[in-house]
């Protein structure tokens, strides 16, 4: 996963300044060296890890220690704040056209996923924006392109224009434009041709495009995991084409995550959108304070939320918490619950947006095979009716009855009655105010009290996550309490 090493190495860097009532210019030094040989492991640019470190130190001289921090939380805000100025300060929007069709040019090298990233764009502005888009195809060269933006049009239900291999791709871009005006598509999307390297004669043909479509967006599709190379690429096609903003693929594959750092920096154009995994779903709006919290451990649990908001059913989610509140929920809500959970992705992608959890050493190496939740969907579904409304029916003949109709050992089936029994009571004491955190939870929610979690789950507020005290505690509560301000803010803007 993207930034995990360069996450905790700079978090170790900054565990030389905990719990320290003063920071001197020597603990800042040795603090700074770390995070520096951190960022060029990382295949962060050299002028742009020189630079960054060169700001943090400046800024930590000079400041005055802000109220409820103490001198080395200090020195992470500043980090922080830094991280977020070096990727964009804010997430930056597709440029729109005033009138139909926005034009979207999409360039990059060969292999960086370009054509997916075509179709998970037009996907994302079809279920957000109920958007009209119209794909063209004009990669004659790469073998099966165009049958694959095809192939992908058609699971989306989405409309690809081509003229096939023989046809000049100025041209098609030419024609699909007309088809598009046309039929009223309301987004245009030119999948065009790359290569191994940039040469003169793919500029051109790129140049020539942009010239006839007159985008409103070139948007460059880089793979994250060439590190500086990715890098060089975007400063290449930006000095020839002028891009206006780029897409960072592979960012959930073995990448250092220098590229993320290094782009904004070098071609001053923003990352618009990020690709973590192959789905069509799998494409997110760049977030640069989100990344850095991501980087300093605390978590991305906006994203964590907004992943809520999106894929769960939330008069589903109400009436669930009504019955937990009563402690008539059962296991059909159970396994409502369970497919939804499903959704949002691997539960230990989630597990890992969540503050202090993204380096803890237990989830080094955990792996939650989708096999288990089948498993537990067996064993429910061999229940009869009055059985998952009343586990107490659960005797030991029904159990080994479900046992052999789901064809899972007894043991499973007793550890997930068990398990069932556990959360029910739990979540009821929780959802009306009372009880208190299970071990081993106190730590990885802080400071979060029964009426707060109760809170959390009926979406009226949000609990403070400092990851119990650990490095950047308070400043990840301070940059979470803003952000979700911003969510909320948009929210009120789109309910206008």
């Amino acid at each position: 996963m993207a930034f995990e090493n360069l996450s905790s190495r700079i978090q170790g860097a900054l565990k030389n300044l905990s719990g320290k009532a003063k920071v001197g210019e020597n603990d800042l030094d040795l603090t700074l060296r770390e995070i520096r040989l951190a960022l060029l492991e990382a295949d962060v640019n050299l002028q742009t890890a020189r630079s960054f470190i060169t700001s943090v130190r400046t800024k930590a001289l000079g400041a005055k220690v802000l109220d409820g921090l103490n001198p080395s939380e200090q020195v992470i805000k500043i980090v922080n704040d830094e991280l977020i100025s070096l990727m964009g300060e804010e997430a930056v929007p597709l440029n729109k056209s005033d009138k139909i069709p926005t034009i979207i040019m999409m360039v990059g090298l060969q292999g960086a996923g370009k054509t997916t990233t075509v179709a998970k764009l037009a996907n994302k502005l079809k279920k957000e924006e109920n958007a009209r888009p119209l794909l063209i195809a004009a990669d004659i060269y790469r073998p099966a392109a165009i049958e694959q933006l095809k192939v992908l049009g058609k699971s989306l239900d989405v409309p690809v224009f081509d003229l096939g291999t023989e046809v000049n791709p100025r041209d098609i871009v030419n024609q699909g434009i007309k088809e598009a005006q046309k039929n009223k598509n309301d987004y245009i999307f030119i999948d065009t041709a790359g290569r191994l390297q940039i040469d003169e004669e793919l500029m051109q043909e790129l140049k020539d495009i942009s010239d006839i479509a007159k985008p409103n967006e070139i948007l460059l599709t880089v793979d994250a995991m060439t590190g500086q190379n990715a890098t060089a690429t975007a400063k290449g096609f930006n000095d020839s084409l002028n891009i206006t903003g780029i897409v960072l693929t592979k960012l959930d594959g073995d990448t250092r995550g220098g590229a993320a750092l290094s782009i904004r920096e070098v071609t001053g154009k923003p990352i618009k959108f990020v690709g973590e995994g192959e789905k069509v779903d799998n494409l997110d709006v760049f977030y640069p304070d989100r990344i850095a919290s991501r980087i300093l451990g605390m978590g991305d649990v906006l994203t964590l939320i907004e992943k809520a908001q999106t894929d769960l059913d939330e008069k589903q989610a109400a009436d669930q918490l009504e019955k937990l509140r009563q402690n008539t929920f059962d296991f059909d809500d159970f396994l409502d619950q369970l497919k939804q959970v499903q959704n949002m992705g691997p539960i230990e992608d989630m597990l890992k947006m969540l503050p202090g959890m993204a380096n803890n050493p237990a989830l080094a190496n955990i792996s939650i095979d989708p096999k288990e939740f089948a498993h537990m969907q067996a064993i429910v579904q061999s229940m009869t009716k009055s059985e998952r409304q009343d586990p107490n029916l659960l005797s030991p003949s029904r159990r080994r009855r479900i046992a052999s109709g789901s064809g899972r050992s007894v043991i499973e089936v007793n550890k997930l009655i068990k398990q069932f029994i556990q959360m029910r009571d739990m979540m009821h004491k929780f959802t009306n105010g009372k009880g208190k955190l299970p071990a081993g939870m106190e730590n990885m929610l802080g400071d979060v009290d029964s009426s707060q979690l109760s809170d959390m789950f009926s979406g009226s507020g949000l609990p403070s996550m400092n990851a119990g005290g650990g490095i950047g505690g308070k400043v990840a509560d301070l940059a979470m309490k803003r952000a979700w301000k911003k969510i909320q803010k948009n929210k009120k803007k789109r309910k206008k």
